[in-house]
């Protein structure tokens, strides 16, 4: 790991720093449930909006259209190219409150 100071010694790394964010992610054929990560100072979309082929998920359920897990995992990639919709967890929570 590299460091780096500017002249008013502000820290620059190549480290990235991310926050975990619990999400539901429908795709074409199934239902994950996991953690996507976002850079400090930016937008859940932001993290979206990225042009990778990949979107990582850690702590991933993948539920099938039946409703039963189908697997259980730390990491997974989901091509973007299949995700039809994605929901941060949180915002499931507030509405189950009502």
């Amino acid at each position: 790991m590299t460091f780096e100071f500017d002249e008013k010694g502000k820290v620059f790394t190549d480290v990235v720093s991310k926050v975990a964010i619990p999400a539901v992610v429908q795709t074409t054929q199934h239902l994950i449930r996991g953690n996507i990560h976002v850079r400090r100072d930016e937008r859940f979309k932001d993290e979206l909006d990225r042009d990778e082929l990949f979107l990582a998920v850690t702590d991933a359920t993948v539920i099938g259209t039946d409703g039963q897990i189908l697997h259980r995992t730390r990491f997974l990639a989901i091509r973007r190219a299949q995700i039809v919709w994605v929901l941060p967890a949180q915002e499931t929570e507030e509405l189950g409150e009502e």
